[in-house]
């Protein structure tokens, strides 16, 4: 999405889903288990609050993302999960089933959300011969998307056999060929293989149930790398940010607004692209409550707790978790104040998007409005513990920020 178009485009806000316990503090084990009692208390919880999905996580320590994006979704009207793929881990077709089942079923609330790297451990653990090869995730990324791509739009609706004859078959034949010509690597110069790419060849074209979405559920997608730009403007609905100070957002938008109109310009193809920043918040009655609860959360955090993720972070090879690991050198003298209201103590011990956006309503929601100011346009928000915070910043800081963002642009926020 420009800059220029944000004021004529809703807002949208997401919740996260603790799928790997959760608790009033971070560094030690979590109090509450992910059970599904659990985690359907926090789904239902952030839907009555107003958010409009959750992000279901990924990784050794979570349960899986599409079987809590099932289940939560059937205890709920209107939320919509946002499941993980991971590129290269599964066959790029069955999570395009996987994805068009999960988008009938829950009547077209399906989100999917590109998860390229994750710890390089995780990667190592699942057998990914990629996991020290940065870049080349991204590329694998890249065919890896345009296979689902072409499989949704191959889609029809279920039949009750695959040997189905008459119009039907003949429409979604042609309607194959089509989209497989649409979609094909230009280098690809047999006619009859639907897809050759480096990573991914398919010999015949394939196909999945029809998503009720057209085209198909939004992907997001998020990354700092230059290789992770590329494939979110060629693929991503939305691109993901983790939460950095103000300026470091501005100048990231600007970054990919140009490599945006780049691409549109080289491949003639025009590229919405809207923009999304995953924060932790933290809401009180006064600043100065707000401040004891932060250092609250990472007081138990052991030496050698703190010691280990140091040296695990120093180890990336992601670039956003890089710019975290230097946000949190830069404010340390400060103690971890990064900027007004915003506070990094909690990457110490805790990866990824770990910015804290401390304060009362009317100060965590003026921080918010400034990043809808930017471009921003998805927040992703969490709390500890999850429950209790998605109720507070519902009841407190939503309001306060949808009555703001209608006075300054004179718009109803959904």
């Amino acid at each position: 999405m420009a800059n220029g178009e944000k004021e004529t485009r809703g807002i949208e806000f997401g919740w996260f889903l603790p799928t790997a316990g959760d608790g009033k503090y971070v560094g030690v084990e979590p109090e509450r288990p992910a059970t599904l009692q659990y985690l359907t208390e926090v789904a239902q919880t952030a839907e009555a609050a107003g958010f409009e999905f959750v992000l279901i996580p990924t990784g050794g320590a979570c349960l899986d993302a599409w079987v809590v994006g099932s289940a939560v979704m059937a205890r709920t009207t209107a939320l919509r999960p946002l499941v993980a793929v991971r590129p290269g881990l599964t066959a790029p077709v069955l999570s395009a089933r996987m994805g068009a089942a999960l988008d009938q079923l829950s009547g077209g609330r399906a989100m999917i959300n590109v998860v390229t790297g994750s710890s390089v451990q995780d990667l190592e653990e699942l057998g990914d011969p990629l996991a020290h090869s940065h870049d080349e995730r991204y590329e694998r990324a890249d065919e890896y998307l345009q296979v689902m791509r072409q499989t949704w739009a191959n889609g029809d609706k279920p039949q009750a056999s695959e040997f189905v004859s008459g119009k039907a078959a003949s429409d979604r034949s042609a309607q194959a060929a089509g989209a497989a010509a649409s979609v094909r690597p230009s280098s690809d110069s047999a006619a009859n293989e639907p897809f050759r790419g480096k990573h991914y060849t398919f010999d015949r074209l394939s196909s999945s149930p029809r998503t009720v979405q057209d085209p198909h559920p939004p992907f997001y997608l998020g990354g700092s790398s230059p290789a992770a730009k590329r494939v979110a403007i060629k693929h991503a609905d939305t691109f993901l940010m983790w939460g950095e100070p103000h300026a470091w957002i501005e100048e990231q938008i600007a970054e990919i607004e140009s490599l945006r109109q780049q691409y549109e310009e080289e491949s003639g193809e025009p590229r919405e692209l809207r923009y999304g920043l995953r924060a932790q918040v933290l809401v009180r009655d006064t600043e100065e409550e707000a401040w004891a609860a932060a250092w609250d959360i990472i007081s138990k955090v052991s030496p050698e707790a703190i010691e280990k993720a140091e040296r695990e972070f120093a180890a990336t090879d992601a670039t956003n978790q890089r710019r975290q690991n230097e946000l949190r050198e830069l404010s340390k003298a400060d103690r971890f104040v990064a900027g007004p209201n915003l506070w990094t103590g909690l990457s110490v011990v805790r990866s990824g998007g770990a910015i804290l956006i401390v304060g009362t309503a009317d100060q965590v929601s003026q921080r918010l409005i400034e990043y809808a100011e930017l471009g921003v346009s998805t927040f992703i928000l969490s709390g500890y513990p999850h429950l209790e915070e998605a109720e507070i910043f519902g009841r407190e800081a939503l309001p306060l920020f949808k009555q703001k963002w209608a006075d300054i642009h004179k718009e109803v926020v959904r």
